[in-house]
């Protein structure tokens, strides 16, 4: 995303993957340069991921991985209706847990992607 002058504020990477009622958009990356923090950037960025994850891919949610730590970014996905679906344990690196968050789309009317898991899980029981 541009500014009008044609500065880079920020961007998002994304991919389509799954099987069956697995089929999701994942955020790889969003990034917002600093000096256009907090001025919505990043929540526009994420709408249009998952406009096109519903309506071109009809994709049943979205989700993205985040630092358990970084509760700045915790909080502000939580603001866009994404919620905690499960914790993966030593995620990055071996050293710290990731929190798999996840948004439902119009095709899962019931909501059953985001059903939070009982228990964390571990890097190799990931299905993708």
């Amino acid at each position: 995303m541009e500014d009008p002058s044609g500065r880079m504020m920020g961007y998002i990477l994304g991919k389509a993957e799954g099987h069956h009622n697995l089929w999701h958009g994942h955020v790889t990356a969003v990034t917002v340069s600093p000096e256009y923090r907090r001025l919505g950037v990043a929540k526009k960025l994420m709408k249009h991921l998952e406009q096109v994850s519903d309506k071109q891919y009809n994709a049943y949610f979205v989700d993205l991985f985040v630092r358990a730590s970084n509760r700045l970014a915790i909080s502000m996905y939580e603001g866009m209706g994404y919620t905690v679906y499960r914790r993966v344990l030593g995620y990055y690196s071996g050293e710290e847990d990731a929190l798999d968050m996840r948004k439902a789309l119009q095709r899962d009317k019931e909501k059953l992607s985001v059903v939070p898991l009982s228990r964390p899980v571990t890097a190799d029981e990931l299905e993708w």
